[in-house]
């Protein structure tokens, strides 16, 4: 089976702590809500300590065009997306040698905040020394499930090519997404969970001899991957696209949609492959904020303790949206898991939808 071998992560450079961005949001909407007060509990209630960004706290309080987001969205996202890439292909935690840039087949580029024609991906290509018949996938829309998707994509480029080397990189900038002049507490929410991340995946094929690259005992190979629509759930997160940019759909319903929805949606999966919940070793969660993580545990009945790595990089870097499940994958990859070890990769995003990969550490 395809096999996931390196995972790089970049920091964007600006730091705010969780404390910061509470006073920030008491600034900005204390005139539109009179329990302002009580809804600020949630930067406190939402176990986030601190979060990165690519402009610092003093940008956002100014008004700025859909236009000068966007272009700044673009210029952060070739430079980290670059880095993130060399990142990856020189990862000596990961990797026993470099791996060369024209050995790369493919880049599924995962991405849902910000707009770009050429692709990020074409343009971080200009910069770094790939195979000019590359195959390039830019994949657009997908939020907080984009990161799982991406790996599921690959997973399937690998089938059909095993000898192939594939990056999946995702990068996304919520903070360029924000609306100054959005008063809805959709906004006060997104500001208090959202952040910007990027990070970048290599997955191979079969037929790439595994033990020539890899420096850990184990890595954790794909078994099989599983995407799920909900029908009529359009408005339970996603974007409304005005003039001034992106306006956050964020539906308070998500919590208790996990809890009646996600299990059966497990279940059925891995039934396919003849395995129960209770042969999971290690849940790899996109931690969409404490409630989401919450609902997983009720939902599918598993030990809290289960949530732990998810739960602390949403502590210390906040919901990236796609990138998200990344980092949480970097720290799994980190650990001595043992050989033979299952993990259960899940996201959700809009749609209303669901991605699922079922991984053995081999």
């Amino acid at each position: 089976m395809p096999s996931i071998i390196s995972v790089s992560e970049v920091i964007p450079p600006f730091q705010i702590n969780q404390n910061d961005a509470s006073a920030f949001a008491r600034e900005l909407f204390t005139d539109s809500f009179k329990d302002i007060e009580r809804l600020l509990k949630a930067f406190q209630n939402g176990q986030i300590e601190k979060r990165h960004f690519v402009k610092g706290l003093d940008w956002f309080k100014a008004t700025h065009t859909f236009e000068e987001k966007n272009n700044a969205y673009i210029e952060s996202a070739v430079t980290l997306g670059r880095e993130a890439i060399v990142n990856c292909l020189h990862n000596n935690r990961f990797l026993k040698e470099e791996i060369a840039y024209g050995e790369i087949d493919a880049i599924f580029f995962i991405s849902t905040t910000g707009l770009s024609t050429p692709s990020i991906d074409a343009r971080i290509i200009n910069l770094l020394p790939f195979h000019p018949h590359i195959k390039r996938i830019p994949i657009w829309g997908l939020g907080c499930a984009g990161g799982a998707a991406g790996l599921s994509r690959a997973f399937e480029y690998c089938l059909a090519f095993p000898k192939s080397k594939v990056l999946v990189l995702s990068i996304e900038l919520c903070s360029l997404t924000f609306q100054k002049n959005d008063l809805s507490k959709s906004n006060l929410i997104g500001t208090s969970l959202f952040a910007d991340g990027i990070a970048c995946a290599l997955v191979i094929g079969d037929e790439v001899h595994k033990e020539t690259y890899c420096k850990r005992t184990s890595s954790p190979s794909i078994l099989a991957t599983q995407s799920t629509l909900m029908p009529d759930s359009l408005d339970v997160m996603g974007w409304d696209i005005r003039n001034s940019g992106l306006f956050v759909i964020f539906s308070r319903d998500i919590p208790q949609i996990i809890e009646g929805w996600l299990k059966p949606n497990v279940m059925d999966f891995l039934s396919k492959h003849q395995m129960e919940l209770g042969q999971i070793n290690h849940f790899i969660a996109h931690p969409g904020g404490k409630k989401v993580l919450d609902a997983y545990v009720k939902s599918l009945g598993i030990a809290a303790s289960m949530n732990e790595v998810s739960s602390d990089v949403l502590k210390n870097y906040g919901n990236m949206s796609s990138a998200t499940i990344l980092y949480v994958l970097r720290r799994f990859m980190e650990l001595d898991v043992p050989e033979g070890d299952l993990g259960l990769a899940t996201a959700l995003g809009p749609g209303f939808s669901s991605e699922l990969l079922l991984l053995r550490w081999q």
